[in-house]
């Protein structure tokens, strides 16, 4: 087996203060030239939660419980955590890694799903974090995609059931909604080896999911955070567009489950707990939102499984037909970075900053 010396968190980072905000989205979006005051109109949704995005706490505690389970399954990683677009920025991680003698890492995205954004552009981001350290950086392996890691269908089901039963009396009989960031159509088509990956990962989660919780009606999977020009075709439906369609055909109450993300960030916040809840109460439908895993034991015990996995050759475990991921993506794998207008970029940046 190979062996390693370290453990690594990687993550997409946000602002933890309103003086955070514009420099964050800078990082965001460079290169694309986009102009202050287009980052202003982002802004905004960091601004509703006081300029602070939840991501870089919920990182810190799920590092505090990851360190807790490795003791306690006699894992003995030191674990590092690094950010693409905020403090601690990867690049200086990866320093940090190659000062204490690290040599090789496993590193955990904070992604289950396979497309550029949510699996190849970390690779690349990795490699350029080591690229900047120079010599003596670490050699960083990714963690294969977990989106049917029996750990990670069991946190979903768990917290769909609670938003299920937080339903108000009569509302039993509520369409069930899995939810995901939506990305480009030439995104998800590139996605995995062969193309298609990112919506098949996508509902077979949400398949597996509502079977772990007994649910036989038909289900439904729709996107969040869809942003670009018009013309740039994107993954429909819209959480919002899908809650009017099944109100007008006469649903009574929802429940929304976000399985595209790993934990209440600033996306799933804004984008479901305050545009869907309000379109959900425009139209009269009662509405529970599932919570992500976060800090869930059975999250954080797929984590040090996924570990395991690669420290000792523990069988991996999967649900469900498709499988678990192969340890390394095929060169190609996720095809190259879209591309976006410079007059769409700041959206687009917002609605991906806490996501993908």
């Amino acid at each position: 087996m190979v062996g390693y010396d370290a453990f690594l968190l990687v993550s997409f980072g946000g602002p933890e203060g309103p003086g955070d905000v514009i420099p964050f989205l800078r990082n965001v979006t460079a290169g694309r030239n986009i102009p202050d005051d287009r980052l202003e109109q982002v802004a905004g949704h960091y601004r509703h939660f006081g300029g602070v995005s939840p991501i870089n706490q919920q990182c810190r505690d799920l590092i505090a419980a990851i360190e807790k389970d490795f003791a306690a399954r006699g894992v003995t990683l030191p674990v590092y955590w690094g950010n693409r677009n905020w403090d601690p920025y990867l690049a200086d991680t990866m320093a940090e890694m190659a000062r204490a003698g690290v040599r090789r890492a496993l590193a955990l995205v904070t992604s289950g799903f396979s497309s550029f954004s949510s699996c190849r552009q970390y690779r690349d981001d990795i490699e350029a974090a080591r690229r900047a350290a120079g010599d003596g950086a670490p050699q960083v392996d990714k963690i294969r995609q977990f989106f049917n890691h029996p750990g990670y269908i069991g946190s979903f089901a768990a917290a769909a059931a609670a938003a299920a039963a937080s339903l108000p009396a009569g509302a039993e009989d509520y369409e069930l909604i899995f939810t995901a960031h939506s990305i480009p159509l030439s995104m998800a088509a590139a996605s995995g080896p062969s193309g298609g990956a990112y919506q098949a990962q996508l509902a077979e989660t949400a398949r597996l999911v509502a079977a772990e919780i007994g649910c036989t009606r038909p289900w439904h999977l729709a996107y969040s955070s869809r942003s670009g020009p018009p013309a740039q075709p994107w993954l429909e439906p819209d959480i919002s567009d899908l809650l009017r369609q099944l109100a007008g055909d006469g649903a009574r109450a929802a429940v929304v489950v976000p399985i595209g993300f790993i934990s209440d960030h600033l996306e799933v916040k804004f984008d479901l707990d305050v545009e869907a809840a309000q379109t959900a109460g425009e139209l009269g439908l009662a509405f529970a939102r599932a919570s992500t895993p976060g800090t869930d034991p059975q999250f954080v015990s797929m984590i040090t499984d996924l570990v395991c996995e690669r420290l000792d050759g523990t069988a991996p475990l999967s649900l469900g037909t498709l499988g678990a991921g192969p340890d390394s993506c095929p060169a190609g794998c996720c095809g190259a970075a879209p591309s976006r207008p410079a007059a769409s970029g700041a959206a687009a940046a917002a609605r991906t900053a806490a996501g993908l």
